[in-house]
């Protein structure tokens, strides 16, 4: 976007907001020169079959995906449309698609599934995608805010029995600069928002949401906190307060004390190979939800971005 390249760090201490949408110069030229991060997945080699199933014994019959795919030329290079079609999601949301719609390559039509793209008016930045093998009864593009709704951020699918909303969350910036309006002004429409929906129907909430929530969300907490983006208070207190508003964050329920499971990687200093992650993708859902809960998934052995599918499995 313009940047000039990050200072290079000590090792020990990771960098969110120096290796993202803030500075994609920075991702391009460590990729070059880091020869031991895996970049793309050949989908032959793995199994994504699963037996989960409900506290009450039902076996999941809807697989929801969610994926930070880091541009989507790039996504279709590494193996994305083959990873769609192994994994075969009910429905796949992406995230920080990077192109407009117009610019959308045509590999990604995909047989068995409807395609909706909300782009950025900015070309190469941000947005964000979703296929659905069930056309659903509305979507809607955006908050209906204009200053929110300019970086194609937000895409909410209704179905019969709830509504699927995935995001992209404003990042808070190297140095912070976009801090106080993620916190101050995003947040706080976004779970207005949420709310709203959840009034109506039942909501699960997907994407990247651009934050820690606890200290073993990410692999150095005390180098990172109130320094980083990602990992300041007031990004934490913005998810709490959607946990607290009638939302389970799906993972951390059924492994609250599963460590060094991470969804985001820098590209720097070798940090996926070395698993100096976050994890910063989720599936949130309405607390009514929870008896449809059969599994959350974290796929980190999928690549071709720095971040990894995260999976929902429900019995609805």
């Amino acid at each position: 976007m313009g940047r000039t390249m990050p200072r290079k760090r000590k090792s020990d201490v990771d960098t969110k907001a120096d290796a993202n949408e803030d500075s994609p110069i920075g991702k391009k030229a460590k990729v070059e020169t880091v020869k031991k991060n895996k970049l793309d997945t050949d989908v032959s080699e793995l199994s994504f079959e699963s037996e989960a199933k409900t506290k009450n014994g039902k076996p999941w019959n809807v697989k929801f995906a969610s994926w930070n795919i880091n541009g989507l030329r790039a996504w279709i290079k590494g193996g994305g449309i083959e990873y769609l079609k192994k994994e075969s999601p009910d429905v796949l949301c992406l995230q920080e698609i990077k192109c407009s719609e117009k610019k959308v390559p045509k590999e990604c039509e995909v047989d068995g599934y409807h395609s909706y793209w909300y782009s950025a008016e900015k070309e190469g930045y941000a947005g964000t995608g979703l296929y659905s093998k069930n056309k659903p009864i509305n979507v809607k593009f955006g908050l209906g805010i204009k200053e929110h709704d300019n970086e194609g951020r937000v895409i909410t699918a209704e179905y019969d029995k709830f509504f699927l909303v995935t995001s992209y969350v404003p990042n808070a910036g190297q140095k912070l600069v976009r801090l106080d309006y993620r916190s101050k002004e995003w947040d706080v429409a976004f779970l207005k928002y949420l709310k709203d929906l959840d009034d109506k129907k039942p909501v699960i909430l997907c994407g990247d949401l651009n934050v820690a929530h606890q200290a073993i969300d990410l692999k150095n907490p005390k180098s990172n906190y109130n320094k980083i983006a990602g990992y300041t208070q007031a990004e934490i207190d913005g998810l709490t307060n959607i946990l607290n508003s009638g939302f389970v964050d799906t993972f951390r329920k059924l492994y609250p004390d599963k460590t060094d499971i991470y969804s985001y990687w820098t590209y720097m200093m070798n940090a996926r190979a070395r698993n100096t992650g976050w994890r910063l993708d989720y599936f949130l859902m309405s607390e009514r939800l929870l008896p449809q809960l059969c599994d959350s998934i974290i796929r980190n052995e999928v690549f071709g971005s720095d971040h990894c599918p995260v999976i929902l499995l429900l019995n609805m």
